[in-house]
C-alpha cells in the first residue's frame, strides 16, 4: 500500500472495555482484613498472611462478595451458571505478592448480559461478555508521578485482596464518547444496587482495548467480522480511573493509531499506560496473549454453586425503572425525572419530600434549586442527606406562604448550605417573615407617591416602569413581600 493510499483510508475505532469495580464489602475477598482505609493509615499495615501470599496461608471466600456479584449479574441480565470456579492467573508484577492473581477464567459467575444507555440523543446497547470475581493487587506509587520517568516505585499492599468484579464488554464501542456514556450508566446501576461507592478512591478502574479497522469492514448493523478483528493489532490502555479519563485516553489513542496507519506504519500490539497528567499514553510492554498467563484451577478454593441461592437475592428498583415510575406516578417530565433519579440518594431524598408536599413543588426544590446550589459548591446530595428535615422545613415555609420563594431560594437555601444553619434561624436573623397585607399596601402607596415619573411612564406604556415600582416596594418591605402580590396591587392602584 502506498503512503498516499494509506493517507486516504477511511478508518474506524473498535473499542472494548474491561471495567474493574470495587465491591462494597466489610472485608477483603479471601481474608478478614478490612477494606476500609483510615485517613492516617501506614502502608502495608492492613494486611495478613493470606493477602500477602505467605507460604501456608489459605484463602476463604467472602460470602458478601458473592452476593454482590449475583446482584450485578441479575441487573445486567446475565446467566448465573450452575457452577463457577476460581483460577490462578500467573504473571509477575511488583504489586502482586503471590506472583499470581486469584480470578475466574472459563467459568465466570456472570455470563452474558447487556446495558442500554443514551449518547448524543441516541440509544445504544452494548453486550456484556462476562463478569467475574477476582482479587485486587496492591498499589504502586511512582516517585515523580510518571511510570516512565520515575526514579523508583513504592509498593503498598493494603489494597491487595480487595474484592473486585471485572465486567468485560464486547468490542461494541465505536467512539470514546460512547465509552464514557456507558461507564456513567454502569456506575449509576452499580450505585442503585448498593454494591459500589463511587466516592471511594480507586473504586473504578478501566482497561480499554482499542483497534483501528477500515470503516468499510463494519457491517450496516455495526457488527464486525471476527476475521477483521483478529487481523487488527490492538492496544490495551491501563491506568484509567474515571469516565472523563476514559474518554480522553481513548480519544488520544484513537488519534495516535490512525496517524500511524496513515503514515504507513504498523500499530504494535502492546499494553500502554495512560499518563493523565500529560494526557498521553506511553508504552509499557508487549501485549500478553491468553496463553502467557498459564491459567490453572485454584486448588485451595472449591467450586462455587450459587444457582439456587440467586433466587433469594433481591435487587432494588433500577434507575430506568425508577425514572419511568417517577414520570407515571408523579407526572414529571423526562428532564425532571432524569435529574431526580441521577443517583439513588437523590431519588430517595426526593421521595421523602413528596411524602408531605406536591410532587411538582418537591421536584422544583430538589431538582432545580437544591441540586443546582449543590453543584455550584461542588457538593453532592450525600453531603446534606442528614439534613432532610431542615430542607423539608424550607419547602414547608414556602408552601405555607411564610416566606417568599425569592427569599427562600436566594437567602435561606444558600445560607443553609454555606453556614450550616437551620431555615428558621435564618428567617429570624434576616427578618424574612412575610409582610402583612396592610404593610404591603402601604408600601405600594409610598412607592407611587415617591415616583411620579415612573407612574407617568407606566401610563405612557413604558413596560419597565411597573418593574421599577415593584422593586421599590420590595425594597421598602425588605424583600419580604410576595412579588406577585405586589405586581397585582400596583396594577390595581395604577388603573384606578
Amino acid at each position: 500500500m502506498t503512503a498516499q493510499t494509506a493517507e486516504q483510508r477511511d478508518l474506524a475505532a473498535v473499542i472494548g472495555l474491561e471495567v474493574h469495580v470495587q465491591l462494597e464489602t466489610a472485608t477483603k475477598i479471601f481474608c478478614g482484613c478490612s477494606i476500609q482505609a483510615d485517613d492516617d493509615e501506614e502502608p502495608n499495615t492492613r494486611t495478613c498472611p493470606v493477602c500477602l501470599g505467605l507460604p501456608g496461608a489459605l484463602p476463604v471466600l467472602n460470602e458478601g462478595a458473592v452476593e454482590a456479584a449475583v446482584k450485578v449479574g441479575k441487573a445486567l441480565g446475565s446467566a448465573i451458571p450452575e457452577e463457577t470456579r476460581f483460577h490462578r492467573k500467573n504473571y509477575y508484577y511488583p504489586d502482586l505478592p503471590k506472583n499470581f492473581q486469584i480470578t475466574q477464567y472459563d467459568a465466570p459467575i456472570c455470563d452474558g448480559g447487556s446495558i442500554e444507555f443514551g449518547v448524543d440523543g441516541e440509544r445504544r446497547t452494548v453486550e456484556i461478555e462476562r463478569a467475574h470475581l477476582e482479587e485486587d493487587p496492591g498499589s504502586l506509587s511512582h516517585a515523580g508521578g510518571s511510570i516512565d520517568t520515575a526514579e523508583y516505585t513504592l509498593i503498598d499492599y493494603n489494597r491487595a485482596g480487595t474484592p473486585l468484579m471485572e465486567i468485560v464488554t464486547a468490542p461494541d464501542f465505536r467512539s470514546a464518547a460512547e465509552a464514557r456514556a456507558f461507564l456513567a450508566k454502569l456506575t449509576e446501576v452499580l450505585e442503585y444496587l448498593g454494591v459500589f461507592d463511587v466516592t471511594r478512591n480507586g473504586s473504578l478502574r478501566v482497561d480499554a482495548n482499542l483497534s483501528i479497522v477500515d470503516a468499510e469492514a463494519i457491517d450496516d448493523d455495526g457488527s464486525i467480522p471476527s476475521e477483521t478483528l483478529e487481523s487488527a493489532n490492538r492496544t490495551e490502555v491501563k491506568n484509567i480511573s474515571s469516565h472523563k479519563g476514559a474518554e480522553k485516553a481513548l480519544a488520544y489513542e484513537e488519534t495516535r493509531q490512525k496517524n500511524a496507519i496513515r503514515r504507513g506504519r504498523e500499530v504494535e500490539q502492546e499494553t500502554r499506560h495512560w499518563d493523565e497528567s500529560r494526557g498521553i499514553t506511553v508504552s509499557m510492554r508487549s501485549k500478553e496473549a491468553e496463553k502467557d498467563y498459564r491459567y490453572f484451577g485454584e486448588a485451595d478454593l472449591p467450586p462455587l454453586r450459587v444457582s439456587s441461592w440467586k433466587e433469594e437475592i433481591d435487587i432494588p428498583e433500577l434507575p430506568d425503572a425508577r425514572r419511568e415510575r417517577f414520570r407515571e406516578e408523579y407526572g414529571l417530565d423526562a428532564e425532571a425525572a432524569a435529574k431526580l433519579t441521577s443517583t439513588k440518594q437523590v431519588a430517595d431524598f426526593y421521595e421523602r419530600i413528596t411524602e408531605r408536599f406536591d410532587p411538582e413543588l418537591a421536584a422544583t426544590w430538589v431538582a432545580d434549586n437544591l441540586l443546582g446550589e449543590l453543584h455550584y459548591r461542588d457538593m453532592a446530595i450525600t453531603d446534606v442527606a442528614e439534613r432532610l428535615d431542615e430542607f423539608t422545613r424550607l419547602v414547608e415555609l414556602v408552601d405555607t406562604d411564610e416566606i417568599t420563594v425569592k427569599n427562600a431560594e436566594e437567602i435561606v437555601l444558600r445560607r443553609m448550605l454555606d453556614d450550616g444553619l437551620a431555615p428558621d434561624e435564618i428567617v429570624d436573623a434576616e427578618g424574612l417573615g412575610k409582610t402583612d397585607d396592610d404593610a404591603v399596601a402601604a408600601a405600594v402607596e409610598e412607592a407611587i407617591e415617591e415616583n411620579p415619573d415612573a407612574v407617568e411612564d407606566y401610563h405612557s406604556g413604558e413596560g419597565g416602569a411597573l418593574n421599577f415600582l415593584v422593586g421599590q416596594v420590595m425594597a421598602k418591605t425588605g424583600g419580604s413581600a410576595d412579588p406577585g402580590t405586589v405586581n397585582e396591587l400596583l396594577r390595581e392602584r395604577l388603573e384606578e
